[in-house]
């Protein structure tokens, strides 16, 4: 059966939309190189992208339903069906899984009682795990609407989304105070973000971030130096021309895989490795 067209915008909300795309257009050289923050754009109005908000998208910038379908598709910041309030998403990239990003999915899975991708009931908090997004320095790292709070526990996480339901303030480790998620979309649409202070509190690198730079330019102390397993102190980076061990042998009580190599079923002469024998032979 033939889907039915989708309805269209009403003629006010159209008219509204339509001034914000032309001025979104007027950016670029190509009207179609405008579809990014045109999806946002309609994102911004309804929470999520509708079938009746790529129809606008590909009637403004002279495109078919499909190819702008398969961009909004394509991108996991589009949602295709509608969302909370404010997006929680938990970092379970390996960092952040091995620093307790696991952990602290499992425990809002269970306490706000919905699935990867659910929203609660109230309409407010949407979970999700996602892919790193290159805040490993303060690993394990939870996402409210692409800002930044860092270094969370199982406990502080559930705190942060209980305050979210309630409408209590939460504040980002880093970067600009919370709005909710259409706010957000529309300022990554290209419009001003009008929140109060907003143009100072761009997200910045933190000391984290930062200490490498400034063990390279001598402004903070090197690591402690850790002796070898032998106890054998010694001064300065050590030479390896001046390693005795025999070839091939590890320092004492070392295993590492990256090590000399071990003795193996090939290598060892009590375990020949040879061709199997063809039976009957």
């Amino acid at each position: 059966m033939p889907q039915l067209p989708a309805p269209g915008y009403p003629d006010d909300v159209r008219a509204r939309l339509e001034t914000d795309a032309r001025a979104i257009i007027a950016r670029y050289p190509d009207s179609r190189s405008a579809l990014l923050p045109m999806l946002h754009l309609v994102q911004s109005e309804e929470g999520h992208v509708t079938r009746t908000g790529m129809q606008f998208c590909a009637r403004m910038l002279d495109l078919t339903t499909a190819e702008v379908t398969a961009v909004a598709t394509f991108y996991t910041m589009y949602r295709r069906k509608p969302s909370g309030d404010y997006q929680v998403g938990v970092c379970t990239n390996t960092l952040c899984a091995v620093m307790g990003g696991d952990a602290i999915y499992e425990r809002l899975q269970e306490h706000l009682d919905v699935g990867n991708g659910e929203t609660t009931d109230d309409g407010k908090v949407t979970l999700e795990h996602i892919e790193c997004n290159a805040a490993c320095d303060y690993a394990p790292v939870v996402m409210v609407n692409w800002e930044f709070f860092d270094n969370q526990t199982p406990d502080s996480a559930t705190r942060l989304v209980d305050d979210l339901r309630a409408g209590r303030p939460a504040d980002p480790t880093r970067g600009a105070r919370l709005c909710t998620f259409k706010e957000t979309a529309r300022i990554l649409a290209g419009f001003p973000d009008e929140r109060p202070g907003a143009a100072d509190e761009s997200v910045s690198a933190g000391p984290a971030s930062l200490r490498g730079l400034r063990l390279a330019k001598g402004e903070e102390a090197p690591a402690r130096v850790v002796h070898p397993r032998d106890g054998a102190p010694h001064d300065g980076p050590r030479d390896a021309t001046q390693d005795t061990r025999p070839e091939g042998q590890s320092p004492a009580g070392h295993r590492s895989s990256h090590d000399a190599p071990q003795q193996t079923s090939a290598s060892d002469p009590a375990h020949p490795a040879g061709p199997v024998a063809e039976e009957g032979e």
